[in-house]
């Protein structure tokens, strides 16, 4: 009871910062570098529900966002480079377009593959991992080396993905321009309104039926599976879930930052995703979401104070979260709360 009146204060919180106090008080710069943190928000979702419903924790959630936004870019640079070659491929000596870059000239069909085309690569390795029962430390082993080969991948393409610098320079979305405050401010509102979507997404699987299967799964999944399920394919269910919500983070990224590089896909970025989850609070949606909130926030802060030394104290601020409050800051709105009704207990009927 406790752990539900505390996520409702946190939803309510975060509606309120979300929707009222961050449009009405941030400059339009601010509120993009906010819609940049709330990208991850999709990522940090993901690991919730995979990591701390699931159990499994997966490292490698960059190589899903970076799906997501090279996606995005792809149609915005064939858009900007209309009807001429992106410059990165005339640079590169690429002479015709490649085939795999086709579908994305059309802005229904790049939507389309940013949702299915996580799916389509998630649902067979996950399946195939955990039929194999491979899982813990040994997935995120995995998960992990997919992402430092993507990288490799994307930097050693340099013709067709842009190299090591990326892909960059958009100035509109089917005409529109996205560089202006208004855009900006449009962007941010939809970006808000999709992460709520994927909130109550995501918290109507937990409380639903297979939101049990899966507690149970990461409690005790021989038991699970002699019960009957096939924990594999439910558990490569979550995980396209999670992939789906990552890419859709990555597009949105675009679309605020306008650039994408192989650094959102690497190691880094994939362990970071993570973080946010852990900071929050694994076992809470709003708790990741205001996970990387702060996490963002702090890097682009401590990154302007203290250029040279800022990812010492991110790194300061993690260890002394996670070791002061092992279940994220959604511990603290759970004491809170518990402090609360010891001091105002709920009156009994007569």
């Amino acid at each position: 009871m406790i752990r539900q009146q505390s996520g409702l204060l946190a939803y309510a919180f975060l509606g309120l910062l979300l929707f009222v106090i961050f449009p009405l008080t941030l400059d339009p710069f601010r509120l993009n570098l906010m819609g940049k943190y709330l990208a991850f928000g999709f990522v940090a979702i993901g690991i919730v529900l995979t990591w701390g419903y699931t159990g499994i924790l997966s490292l490698g959630q960059g190589i899903f966002f970076g799906l997501g936004g090279y996606m995005m870019a792809m149609f915005l640079k064939l858009e900007a480079s209309a009807p001429e070659l992106p410059d990165f491929m005339v640079w590169s000596s690429v002479e015709q377009l490649p085939l795999w870059w086709l579908p994305f000239k059309s802005a229904a069909a790049t939507l389309i593959l940013i949702v299915v085309l996580p799916v389509v690569i998630a649902l067979p390795f996950a399946f195939a991992i955990f039929k194999k029962r491979v899982g813990g430390v040994y997935f995120a082993i995995v998960t992990l080396s997919l992402a430092l080969t993507m990288t490799v991948l994307i930097v050693g393409q340099q013709g067709y993905t842009g190299g090591a610098n990326g892909i960059t320079d958009f100035k509109t979305f089917l005409g529109w321009d996205i560089l202006g405050d208004r855009a900006k401010l449009v962007l941010y509102f939809i970006e808000i309104t999709l992460l709520v979507l994927a909130m109550f997404l995501c918290g109507f699987i937990i409380r639903s039926r297979l939101g049990k299967i899966l507690i149970a799964i990461r409690d005790r999944e021989d038991r699970v599976r002699f019960s009957g399920y096939d924990t594999a394919a439910v558990k490569a269910f979550v995980f396209c879930i999670a992939a789906v919500l990552s890419s859709i983070g990555g597009a949105l990224y675009v679309l605020q930052v306008g650039m994408i590089a192989p650094g959102v896909v690497g190691v880094v970025a994939s362990v970071e995703m993570v973080i946010y989850a852990a900071v929050g609070g694994r076992l809470s949606i709003p708790g990741a979401v205001f996970g990387a909130i702060l996490i963002g926030f702090s890097k682009s802060y401590l990154s302007e104070t203290f250029p040279e030394t800022w990812l010492f104290f991110l790194g300061a601020v993690f260890i002394l979260v996670v070791l002061a409050m092992p279940n994220g800051l959604a511990s603290v709105a759970d004491r809170f709360m518990l402090r609360l009704m010891l001091r105002n207990p709920p009156s009994r009927k007569q």
